[in-house]
């Protein structure tokens, strides 16, 4: 890959590679902002009605990327009038900004751009976490939230701090009945959901060799579960295959890391070694071999989500339950990730062989794993292949959600409980299926609407319904203030439990001031009204706080709702990053202690923020406890750029200042 002349000097990683190629600001040194230039956008419907309106309030004309994709994958079930209001406002704003626009049931964000619009060495980012998926084929792809994607739409970089570059070495090969999604589970049972934060994953070793670029798939994909800011593999003769099949060869570039070139860490796994894992109940971090809780009652098997997207996740499963029944006591489910991968499978014989077995087919969609639609009974597990399992996600509020490889899920869904699949194939006397794949794909863009011509879409007018509200406008951060702690939570609270998924909030996504309605009820329910009659007020929080989804609306609802600071021990960089797009102060425990020594209900003054934000002042805070008459001393990990953009009130409010010439 050709690196731009600057003051770099190789050796370099694939990564290093990308990102040297697309450095527009700042310096490749561990921890100080760098800025990107990025090509590709992606945006889904749970997040993108937001995004269309930034672009708006931005007052841009027409989108300045390479190519901008909007999906609706997320919301698909229209059970009242919200949803299929959402759809067709974000088709008139794709008509409008000059996006492509994939409509309801043509497939998951994710390996629908794989399929259609990835391209090795280029830059994508989304206003989905899973976006990292992408970097299975030799891209920087990078979740972020929507008014970061916003801003790259209207040309600006992305920013973000320069992370750490973790070498995986994977060797060997996987035993039958173990596969990519047990490679991804080990690395979760080895580190947890922490032990990406502030790092670039990049896979290399001969390993790689037995791994298709939808096996990498599944393998970046939840590198998001790990905390990492992305995942990359080089783009080699799997990921040519994979572009031949889709009839995109010419879009081929190989990548590889130079000779010599180091990592700042390193891993080594030892495919070989592998065997099938679970994370059980209520973290993908919570990893045990599948062998440990064999036995455990499934009331519900679930295949699919973007993290086992491939045919060959499909059909696998189908291999093994062909002339088969599933458990009477199982509901089993199949989603199809892709309209593509659904049209494959028929060919292939193996959806009959699924419906034939007891699967129920759904639309090609995220569905279930947003918690829109197949929602578990209370008390009863529910297997999945999907990426996350936090409380209440399912759509359930006492959910127990188990993630796993199909094979398992499939083997689990014959016997009616938690099953290592070697054991089953032993039992039956079954050797591992060698799958038949198709060598060319069922492309089908049937589905896909490519962006008007200018001249077309300058004349487009935005579709809003009822519940489609305006963004809000967002006042500045007060120089000094005082208010209650008004909750204060522990560590991993994941954005789910901010600004919950699901059928009953999600539909509102456009609605903000009814959404906020639901902002921490899954922690606690009164949460809402107790704010709105507190105004100004904190949240103290534990470690990785907001880990999980990029939805920037949990960043959103509680500034609504009056919140102004949060202090924790340490954030999750998706929302960190949109804490600070908001408005909200981000502050972290300098002695983690004192997390230990603030109740909720105490009232905390803050004094002097603007000077303490000002661009050359120390990233150093006192915070005072009115009623237990203590002193607390904390930092921020805010930029410079940040520093002018939060006592605004926001990036928004940043902008139209500078705009205006006033003071920001």
């Amino acid at each position: 890959m050709t690196v731009p002349p600057q003051d770099l000097v190789g050796p370099f990683t694939v990564v290093q590679q990308l990102i040297a190629a697309h450095l527009v600001g700042g310096r490749m040194v561990t921890g100080e902002e760098i800025a990107l230039r990025v090509d590709q956008t992606l945006t889904q419907d749970a997040t993108g009605t937001l995004v269309m309106q930034e672009l708006e309030a931005l007052g841009l004309d027409r989108v300045r990327t390479e190519l901008s994709v909007q999906y609706v994958d997320h919301n698909i079930l229209q059970a009242d009038e919200r949803n299929a209001e959402d759809h067709v406002f974000l088709r008139s704003a794709a008509r409008r900004f000059g996006l492509w626009y994939s409509k309801p049931g043509n497939g998951v964000s994710h390996p629908t751009h794989m399929q259609r619009f990835g391209i090795p060495g280029k830059t994508l980012i989304g206003s989905d976490s899973h976006t990292c998926a992408a970097g299975a084929l030799g891209m920087l792809a990078i979740g972020t939230g929507g008014l970061d994607v916003a801003l790259a739409m209207a040309g600006e970089p992305l920013y973000l701090r320069m992370p750490e570059i973790w070498g995986i070495r994977l060797d060997g090969e996987l035993p039958d009945w173990v596969s990519a999604k047990d490679v991804i589970l080990e690395l979760l049972r080895r580190h947890g959901v922490k032990g990406g934060v502030g790092r670039i994953l990049e896979y290399h070793g001969p390993g790689l060799a037995q791994l298709s670029a939808m096996d990498r798939h599944v393998i970046a994909n939840m590198g998001a579960e790990l905390g990492a800011t992305t995942s990359v593999f080089p783009a080699d003769d799997a990921v040519l295959a994979f572009l031949r099949a889709e009839h995109r060869e010419d879009d081929y570039t190989p990548l590889a890391a130079d000779p010599d070139s180091r990592f700042d860490l390193t891993e080594d796994i030892d495919l070989a070694s592998l065997e099938p894992l679970v994370a059980k109940p209520t973290s993908p971090g919570n990893v045990v071999p599948v062998r440990e809780a064999a036995g455990t009652p499934v009331a519900q098997v679930v295949i699919g989500s973007s993290a086992n997207p491939g045919l060959r996740d499909f059909a696998v499963a189908a291999a093994m339950v062909k002339g088969r029944q599933t458990s009477g006591e199982v509901s089993f489910e199949v989603n199809p990730t892709s309209r593509e991968i659904l049209q494959d499978l028929t060919r292939m014989g193996a959806t009959f062989d699924l419906i034939a077995a007891g699967a129920r087919i759904h639309q090609a969609g995220c569905l279930g794993c947003i918690g829109m639609g197949q929602a578990p009974a209370v008390g009863q597990n529910s297997l999945r292949t999907f990426p996350r399992n936090f409380p209440g996600r399912s759509g359930t509020a006492d959910d127990a959600v188990w993630l796993c490889s199909p094979e398992t899920a499939a083997a689990s869904a014959l016997v009616g409980h938690l099953t290592d699949p070697r054991a089953w194939a032993l039992r039956e006397d079954v050797d591992a299926p060698h799958l038949n794949l198709p060598e060319q794909a069922a492309v089908n863009t049937g589905m896909l609407e490519p962006p008007l011509p200018p001249d077309e879409s300058r004349g487009v007018e935005l579709v809003r319904g009822p519940n489609i509200s305006a963004l809000p406008e967002l006042d500045p951060l007060p120089g000094e203030w005082d208010g209650p702690v008004l909750l204060k939570v522990g560590d991993d609270v994941s954005t789910d439990e901010i600004s919950p998924a699901g059928a009953k909030a999600l539909p509102y996504r456009s609605n903000l001031p009814r959404l906020a309605d639901f902002t921490l009820t899954r922690i606690d329910p009164d949460y809402p009204g107790r704010a709105r009659r507190a105004g100004p007020h904190l949240i103290v929080a534990g470690d990785n706080y907001g880990q999980g989804s990029s939805r920037e609306h949990a960043a959103i609802t509680p500034r609504l709702l009056g919140l102004r600071a949060v202090i924790a021990k340490s954030y999750a960089r998706i929302h960190w990053q949109n804490l600070a797009n908001f408005g909200v102060l981000a502050l972290e425990f300098t002695d983690p202690a004192d997390y230990h020594r603030i109740e909720q209900g105490d009232r905390l003054h803050l004094a002097d923020l603007h000077a303490a934000l000002a661009g050359d002042a120390e990233p150093r805070l006192v915070v005072h406890n009115a009623d237990k008459d203590e002193d607390y001393q904390v930092t921020h990990r805010l930029s410079a750029r940040q520093r002018e953009n939060v006592p605004a009130g926001g990036v928004i409010p940043a902008l139209a200042a500078r705009r205006d010439g006033g003071p920001t």
